[in-house]
């Protein structure tokens, strides 16, 4: 038997993550002092006040897991025989991935007859909230564990993420967008507009003043780089902005027809880094 995990920076709440059989590694964020577990209190995200603190100030900050807690997400399903398929975010984003690989090595020395397989989505979010569901589908349908890797080779490339920030400081204090610096995105209302590249990394596409400009650059990139648009799932993330997201939702199937929309509250880890009133989109691309 092959047991499917992926962690909470992929968005997917408790209860898909039930329906689909996937266990959640919660990936923590700390708030005024206090370390937070997404879902491991609750099967709820309490987005409203977290995001409201964030208006009010407060810049989160937030970490990896260690070795032991990796050991105990895998070692039960491997001990009782079951292979692993761990489809997580971006490995290029943190280091908590070398606490997972030290783990899986010594899991997998005294575990000698078990398989472990890590699919990168190169992604955060909805991007690979994407990539987990098609993984998850593909398995349900009969797949098997080779047919999926094989498949990820190629095809998590095709699945592009753009967005837009409302509040640079977020991302300033995390460090973990390229090309920031160049882009005065708290000045005027300019926006600057944001992508997951093929190296699993985010980086400063360009700038819009305004949100609604912004969001037109959203659905620019769908036109120039969409794939098979509305045959796959679109998701759309907001960090407590579901009006904008809705705008978005409108303006797509305007241009592209009727469409699988998803609109999906952005999880308090990577929300932490981009700050509320934030919008982007998950579509099928020709590349990153």
């Amino acid at each position: 038997m092959l047991k499917l995990f992926t962690d909470t920076d992929t968005d997917l709440t408790p209860a898909e993550a039930k329906r689909r059989d996937i266990t959640l590694i919660s990936m923590p964020y700390t708030v005024d002092g206090v370390t937070y577990y997404p879902y491991k209190d609750g099967d709820t995200f309490d987005f409203k006040p977290f995001y409201d603190k964030l208006r009010a100030g407060t810049v989160p900050n937030t970490s990896g897991i260690g070795v032991e807690a990796y050991t105990e997400y895998f070692e039960p399903e491997l001990a009782a025989g079951n292979d692993v398929m761990y489809v997580h975010f971006s490995r290029a984003m943190s280091g908590t991935f070398e606490a997972m690989d030290s783990a899986v090595a010594a899991l997998l020395k005294k575990y000698p007859e078990r398989k472990f397989y890590a699919v990168d989505t190169r992604m955060i979010t909805i991007g690979s909230l994407a990539i987990v569901r098609e993984v998850s589908d593909m398995l349900g349908a009969g797949k098997s564990a080779d047919d999926v890797m094989e498949w990820a080779k190629t095809e998590v490339d095709h699945f592009a993420v753009y967005f837009f920030a409302d509040d640079l400081k977020f991302f300033r204090h995390s460090g973990r967008v390229s090309g920031i610096a160049g882009i005065m995105g708290t000045m005027l209302g300019v926006r600057p507009i944001i992508n997951m590249n093929a190296e699993g990394k985010m980086g400063a596409v360009g700038k819009e003043k305004g949100r609604v400009r912004a969001l037109e650059r959203l659905i620019a990139y769908m036109e120039e780089l969409g794939d098979d648009v509305t045959g796959h799932r679109i998701i759309i993330g907001h960090t407590d902005a579901k009006e904008l997201a809705e705008v978005v939702a409108s303006m797509i199937r305007e241009r592209f027809g009727e469409a699988d929309i998803d609109i999906v509250i952005v999880n308090p880890t990577i929300g932490s880094h981009c700050g509320p009133n934030s919008v982007g989109v998950c579509f099928h691309s020709t590349r990153r």
